[in-house]
């Protein structure tokens, strides 16, 4: 059954995270792929849970770096046979480049900046997410999700609510 309008998922609130974790592991093994883990601090066995894909910021800092290196040598290059001969490192573009690309490929790798989520719609999340509780959604865009037995599943793990996150 595909999701009422305006539905953006379900929103499970555990007390520890252990309790987190159990059930990220749980939803992965019965076929749950759209699900998000939120926690007021890193617990690294969620992401790995609800099976947290690579990071690709390596990847554009070293594209970034080799940016800069090519840019330099091309500078350099006419520098030094056209204008006033000098002699510039490299490296400290490459090292340049390769910061800046990290640092702007990870805010927009990131979705940055987001000034507004569909969570925080949700009165427990807003008031428990960065304290003390732990939370797991079900996203409405995955193809298992039908709102009464997402609703049903959930709550088999026993946590302290489930709420409905509409957009």
């Amino acid at each position: 059954m595909p999701p009422r309008e305006g539905t953006y998922g379900l929103l499970a609130e555990f007390e520890t995270p252990s309790d987190l974790v159990r059930a990220a592991v749980q939803a992965r093994k019965d076929g749950w792929r759209r699900m998000d883990c939120y926690t007021p601090y890193p617990v690294e066995e969620a992401a790995e849970a609800i099976g947290f894909h690579r990071n690709k910021v390596p990847l554009v800092t070293l594209v970034g770096g080799l940016m800069g290196l090519t840019a330099m040598f091309l500078l350099e290059t006419w520098i030094s046979t056209l204008a006033y001969p000098l002699n510039i490192p490299e490296y400290e573009w490459t090292i340049l480049w390769a910061g800046l690309s990290a640092a702007f490929g990870m805010i927009a790798l990131n979705g940055l900046p987001a000034l507004y989520h569909p969570l925080f719609n949700a009165p427990n999340f807003r008031d428990g997410a960065t304290t003390d509780k732990f939370f797991l959604c079900l996203e409405a865009l995955d193809p298992k999700f039908d709102l009464m037995e997402g609703r049903k599943y959930l709550e088999s793990f026993g946590p302290l609510s489930v709420v409905e996150v509409e957009y």
